[in-house]
């Protein structure tokens, strides 16, 4: 029987794993549309009704899709649901909007001193978008304000994702961040709720610990990528100090407006950069004079990609600099707590003589694939 050599077996076993996951890629359902946050801005008309207007992907909310448990329809049972939904016209899922909207006033959604009735008032369905693109509607609704009402407050309710709710037509306006199931504080009709810095620092570091643990796979894999090249302190030191560095640039740049790429660009060179280092830990033995250039340019990527959730969110424009400080604290507490997990469950190995080939090496070509199978999908999906 023929015996190849340990580098040949290695990739051999990169190879295999890597066809496996294009073939997946190739495989994948149709359909499948990343998730994004709602956005929510509140207002007090001159009628004396509060309007809540809303950038929403109705077709995830008309599913039931859970959108506190995933980022991708594929990845929930209803996600045949939203592709049927995603296939129709304007006018016939328009038709369908009443009955989410009812469902919101009975949890209810709005409360002013009591409970709100929402009334549909507009609604904006794209119908010149391919199939493959998240269709995000502008839905306004409007309610009556009880007579002497002066706060309002806003229940998103379990099971709705993420919510950026932002006041608008006052001065210092109330500028926040709801996960499913969460209330917002009363929000002054009047104005003034807009959050010190201090607090618009703190509240923002959770958004970016969010963004990387549970929901940034693909960070999180880079950043276990850079962790098992070598588990001793001096290159991983190196390393993670060059990607924070260019994902804190490109991150303040993208949110100022200053840089903008589009995420079909930057997602797949992003899957791209984790194949790349998993690749390398699979045939480099140590840390090469170039691999911190390296993956400071990938951190340039990254950091787009955070840009592109900022973005998203929408920072309120008097705590820019709080809220972007904050958000990158909370992605570098979430990359640091990921590579204090990864100590926690092999490095106690790491000085092993089998620890490479038996650990590390095996590890980088799943993360490799798994970038792979991203990068296929991201481009073709």
């Amino acid at each position: 029987m023929t015996v190849f050599p340990i580098t040949t077996r290695l990739k051999l076993l990169f190879l295999t794993l890597l066809s496996t996951a294009l073939l997946l890629s190739a495989g994948a359902r149709l359909g499948a549309h990343e998730l994004l946050p709602t956005i929510a801005d509140v207002e007090v008309t001159e009628a004396g009704e509060v309007a809540l207007e809303l950038q929403i992907n109705l077709e995830a909310f008309l599913a039931g899709i859970d959108l506190d448990a995933v980022e991708n329809t594929n990845d929930d049972d209803a996600g045949p649901d939203y592709t049927e939904l995603r296939a129709m016209a304007p006018q016939d899922l328009a038709s369908q909007v009443p009955e989410l909207v009812a469902r919101w006033s009975a949890h209810p959604v709005l409360v002013a001193g009591e409970p709100l009735v929402l009334v549909q008032d507009t609604l904006n369905i794209p119908d010149d978008l391919g199939l493959e693109v998240p269709r995000i509607s502008q839905l306004r609704l409007v309610a009556d304000l009880p007579a002497g009402a002066e706060t309002v407050t806003l229940n998103w309710p379990v099971g709705s994702g993420p919510l950026v709710l932002r006041q608008q037509g006052v001065e210092a306006p109330y500028t926040g961040y709801l996960d499913g199931g969460r209330s917002s504080p009363a929000i002054a009709l009047a104005g003034g709720g807009a959050g010190s810095a201090m607090e618009t620092f703190i509240g923002y570091i959770p958004v970016g610990f969010d963004h990387i643990l549970p929901k940034g796979l693909d960070h999180i894999l880079f950043v276990l990528g850079l962790f098992f090249l070598s588990t001793r302190l001096g290159p991983l030191v190196w390393q993670v100090s060059a990607f924070t560095l260019a994902h804190t640039v490109t991150l303040a740049l993208g949110a100022l407006g200053i840089v903008n790429v589009p995420g079909s660009i930057v997602e797949p060179l992003i899957a791209l950069s984790i194949v790349y280092v998993a690749v390398e830990n699979i045939f480099a033995k140590g840390l090469n004079p170039w691999r911190p250039v390296v993956i400071f340019a990938f951190g340039l990527l990254h950091g787009l990609g955070f840009a592109s959730v900022l973005g998203e969110f929408g920072l309120p424009p008097g705590q820019f600099i709080a809220a972007l400080i904050g958000f990158n604290i909370g992605v570098e507490l979430g990359q640091l707590t990921v590579i204090a997990l990864a100590f926690l469950a092999v490095g106690w190995f790491a000085k092993r003589d089998w620890y490479r080939a038996r650990i590390a090496v095996p590890a980088s070509c799943v993360i490799a694939a798994v970038g792979a199978y991203w990068c296929v999908e991201r481009v073709f999906l």
